[in-house]
């Protein structure tokens, strides 16, 4: 008799170890699913500010390659910087739309073939709160791409000197995307040192090339 009482005591005191058990597994496995989705929005965020460092500086190179006025080249950055936001968020709202539109379709699917009651109505709420949001998507994308682009802008801003002013760009670009770099590759857990410099090597050819044939077409007088 004592040693069932004793079992039986054993057993009650390990439901709710392991109880606890579980709950800490889940949030673990709950804080891990959130870092996870907010390091791949960072991410998504540094590729768009280094996309839109690239191509306004590379636009700015290109003008300043044939028009050494200050003013030409500021307001073709600002073009670019403008011009791109509004592509840039246009085409993650369109794409993040279609993602949503596929994803109520299937959430329509599922709710036809199930019918538990309240278990339903819990699940749809669920998979809503995870929807995601175009507006949101598109705004980032925007500002993601202005940062960036803000970087050759304020570079070239307070410098009147031709030679001097294109140097700055290019130092202010290369320090940028090697920051660029590294922030993508620490949020995407790659080699950090690759990673920064394959992008600083592709930022240097997306300006040179610019630079280059814009410098060619304008010397030949086309």
């Amino acid at each position: 008799m004592a040693s069932n009482q004793t079992s039986l005591n054993d057993a009650k005191f390990a439901l709710p170890i392991n109880d606890v058990e579980q709950q800490a597994t889940l949030e673990i496995e709950t804080e891990d699913f959130d870092y996870s989705k907010r390091a791949q929005w960072l991410r998504a965020a540094v590729l768009g500010a280094n996309d839109g460092l690239v191509s306004t500086a590379s636009l700015m190179m290109g003008v300043g390659a044939v028009k050494q006025d200050i003013k030409v080249m500021i307001l073709t950055g600002f073009a670019g910087l403008v011009a791109g936001a509004c592509s840039m968020a246009i085409g993650e709202f369109v794409s993040v739309h279609s993602q949503l539109d596929i994803e109520l379709a299937q959430m329509k699917r599922e709710k036809e073939r199930r019918n538990n009651g309240g278990k339903e109505e819990q699940e749809e709420g669920e998979n809503k709160e995870s929807l995601p949001n175009p507006l949101q998507a598109a705004a980032a994308s925007a500002l993601a791409f202005s940062v960036g682009a803000l970087v050759p802008l304020l570079a070239a801003s307070f410098i009147r000197g031709y030679k001097v002013r294109l140097g700055v760009v290019v130092a202010a670009v290369t320090l940028a995307l090697l920051i660029f770099g590294w922030l993508g590759a620490v949020l995407g857990k790659a080699p950090t040192v690759k990673s920064s410099l394959r992008v600083l090597v592709g930022g240097w050819l997306a300006m040179a090339i610019t630079f280059g044939l814009t410098k060619l077409i304008g010397s030949s007088g086309l």
